[in-house]
């Protein structure tokens, strides 16, 4: 696994957390890799963690074992990222969020659980709850908004009018990918350094982690496959939120600094539930769960709680 011209050395196998379980589920068109703690007979509803981009289940290991001593959490690397698999296409988040249904479906048997989902993994919840309602317990969104989250505003505010410049980069076909192949270092710890409210909210040994696996052939392909999916996203979370809003309560929180999005998160998904509640996590920016995971957890324990 190493590369010439990588700062830092790579690790060669995933980390883990005292406690979490790592397991890979066969779905045939992808496996995934996912993550488990907490006891798997415990009669409460399960909670399942969905990271972004450019990142892996890595991202929740501070709330996690806080999690886990109320239920069981269990925490998938997404299609394409991380640990999984790295198919040619199914990057539309409806067909992300059906894997992740047939992970806990099918492969684990669940039939009720909830859904935290940061970044991409926000999109993700969304496309999963709004297919299976009856399923879906409660969605707490993290620093993210919902393309296509209202009438006629197609991508403009999810890129924020051009201002995630990045997005629009991603979605160049080709040109992106033989721009980074070999920098992964340089393009990634970019956003690491300067997506949070300080340039040290991820440490050295974490950042070489995420680039252990966005650094694996057909890993930036795959990143950016999630970008290139956008307009079908829209089409797809308007033709949804025409005839329907989320019945289950609601949880969206923004960070308040830096690339956070702030009450963004909390007015996209007022526009697509019933029962929407959050704000903005303060000395914040968009690592949420590794930058704020006390005051995260503040917010999410007697949310999870809450009958």
């Amino acid at each position: 696994h190493h590369s010439k011209g990588l700062g830092l050395i790579l690790m060669t196998s995933n980390p883990s957390i005292a406690g979490a379980e790592h397991h890979h589920a066969d779905l045939g068109d992808v496996q995934l890799h996912y993550v488990t703690m907490g006891d798997a007979h415990d009669q409460k509803v399960p909670v399942v963690l969905l990271h972004g981009w450019p990142q892996s289940w890595y991202a929740w290991r501070y709330v996690m074992p806080e999690l886990a001593k109320t239920c069981r959490v269990i925490a998938p690397d997404l299609r394409g990222l991380g640990d999984s698999s790295r198919p040619l296409d199914g990057y539309d988040k409806k067909t992300i969020a059906h894997d992740v249904w047939r992970l806990l479906h099918d492969h684990l048997g669940l039939n009720e659980f909830s859904l935290v989902g940061h970044d991409w993994g926000g999109p993700v919840a969304y496309a999963l709850a709004a297919a299976h309602p009856d399923a879906v317990r409660k969605m707490a969104v993290l620093d993210v908004t919902i393309p296509g989250d209202s009438p006629g505003v197609g991508a403009g505010n999810f890129s924020q009018g051009g201002k995630r410049w990045h997005h629009a980069f991603h979605q160049t076909l080709d040109m992106p990918e033989a721009l980074i192949a070999g920098r992964e270092d340089i393009y990634f710890t970019w956003f690491y350094r300067n997506w949070g409210h300080r340039a040290d909210v991820l440490p050295d040994q974490v950042i070489a982690e995420y680039l252990r696996v966005y650094s694996q052939p057909g890993a930036l392909r795959a990143g950016f496959a999630y970008y290139r999916n956008l307009p079908r996203d829209v089409q797809d979370n308007q033709a949804i939120a025409g005839t329907f809003k989320l019945p289950m309560p609601v949880l969206a929180l923004g960070g308040g600094q830096g690339w956070g999005r702030g009450t963004e998160v909390l007015e996209s998904l007022q526009r697509l539930g019933t029962d929407v509640r959050g704000g903005v996590i303060d000395n914040c920016g968009h690592w949420m769960a590794e930058e704020q995971p006390e005051v995260l957890l503040s917010h999410l324990l007697p949310f999870l709680a809450m009958s």
